[in-house]
């Protein structure tokens, strides 16, 4: 059985070294996650110098996550560069209805194409893969729209091959937990800001550096409503660690801080 699974990994490997093999250069967009590492290492891998790695910098995502990313491509070796986008001016994606997603996607193509035709870059390409497809992910949309290709997607990789594939080639990224932006912790129909973001993005900071790598902190206004794994609440309680957790929130400006007996879970504000 082993053996099979090892054949059709072997096999979705090759298929996505010929299809990125198909564009004369490549731009991944990157975000320092699973996915998007492992493209961009294997477009490395294809084409060289004819590929690029590029990263949004913006109150989307935290600084840490940002210079981990950088980190990350420094590791594996390919290049990678950083543009500055403006999702946060649009109205739409302030808005934070259903469809934010397809806003701030829109505008990192948008810049990134623009990027591509000033260097001279022929395809853009991201990391959605095979499971994604069958989740509520209104960027695909906005791929689709601006010719932006899914290698992983298109030859059949999930998420679980991508860790196997990852974890082969020694990617740092292989056992990384997955992660969103940090507007997918506020409820749908709030409004989105910097200030917002800049506070949720303060709050997971103080609980990674506490040594909890797997959470949201969940924004309901005054409420922080904190996901852990469930086999992580009684580290979370430690008296000297939930006063901590419960001092520096406060600061933060949340006036209750909770736990959600439900644990973690990716896309609890899609329940």
């Amino acid at each position: 059985m082993q053996a099979l699974e090892s054949t059709d990994l072997e096999n979705k490997l090759i298929a996505l070294k010929k299809r990125v093999s198909l564009s004369d250069s490549l731009i991944v967009a990157y975000s320092g996650g699973v996915d998007s590492a492992l493209l961009a290492s294997i477009a490395h891998q294809v084409l060289g110098d004819k590929s690029l790695a590029v990263i949004a910098k913006s109150p989307s995502i935290t600084h840490k996550e940002l210079n981990e990313a950088i980190s990350v491509a420094e590791t594996a070796g390919f290049s990678c560069r950083v543009i500055e986008t403006q999702e946060i001016d649009r109205p739409e994606y302030r808005a934070n209805q259903l469809d934010r997603c397809y806003f701030c996607k829109d505008t990192l193509y948008q810049d990134i194409l623009q990027l591509a035709a000033k260097l001279n870059y022929k395809t853009v390409a991201n990391g959605t893969n095979h499971d994604d497809l069958d989740d509520y992910r209104p960027g695909i949309k906005a791929a689709t729209e601006h010719g932006v290709i899914s290698p992983l997607a298109e030859v059949g990789l999930t998420k679980t091959d991508i860790r196997a594939l990852s974890r082969k080639m020694n990617l740092p990224t292989w056992d990384k937990p997955a992660q969103a932006c940090l507007a997918s912790r506020v409820a749908y129909g709030t409004q989105i800001s910097s200030e917002l973001l800049t506070r949720i993005g303060a709050a997971e900071e103080l609980l990674r550096d506490l040594g909890f790598n797997q959470l949201r902190v969940r924004d309901h206004n005054t409420i922080a409503r904190i996901e852990l794994p469930v086999e992580e609440f009684d580290k979370l309680l430690t008296p000297s660690i939930k006063q901590k957790v419960t001092t520096s929130l406060k600061a933060l400006g949340y006036k209750y801080i909770t736990i959600d007996i439900e644990g973690f879970r990716s896309g609890s504000m899609n329940e």
